[in-house]
């Protein structure tokens, strides 16, 4: 799918969504950033199609989500994470609490996602 430029108001709610993080967000944000988890490139809140992600490693197609109990058993999350791999990323999802209490194994499972481009995410 060919690259299409972001609307502003996309734009601005992105950078929205920078600047106002849950703290899960936070926190793997700080592992992530500057290529610090394993020399791997991520963008935080970055907007791809209709959606803004969380996390994305372009290069990987790969999509990191943070989730609230909001967002269990959501409709709305299946029919992003289908439009999400219909432009050919994956989509790996944790819960808030999973990045709190093991952020060690978060990260090793996100490492392991990028380098081995064949698995599938769980849900």
């Amino acid at each position: 799918m060919p690259h299409q430029p972001v609307p502003p108001a996309k734009r601005r709610f992105a950078k929205t969504l920078r600047r106002d993080m849950t703290e899960a967000e936070d926190r793997l944000w700080r592992e992530l950033r500057g290529r610090r988890l394993d020399h791997i490139k991520f963008r935080r809140q970055v907007p791809i199609g209709r959606y803004v992600a969380d996390f994305a490693c372009l290069e990987a197609k790969l999509i990191v989500e943070i989730d609230g109990s909001q967002h269990a058993e959501s409709a709305h999350d299946d029919l992003r994470k289908a439009d999400l791999q219909a432009r050919g990323f994956r989509v790996l999802r944790f819960w808030n609490d999973e990045v709190l209490r093991e952020l060690d194994s978060v990260c090793d499972t996100i490492i392991a996602y990028v380098r081995n481009q064949s698995l599938q995410p769980w849900r």
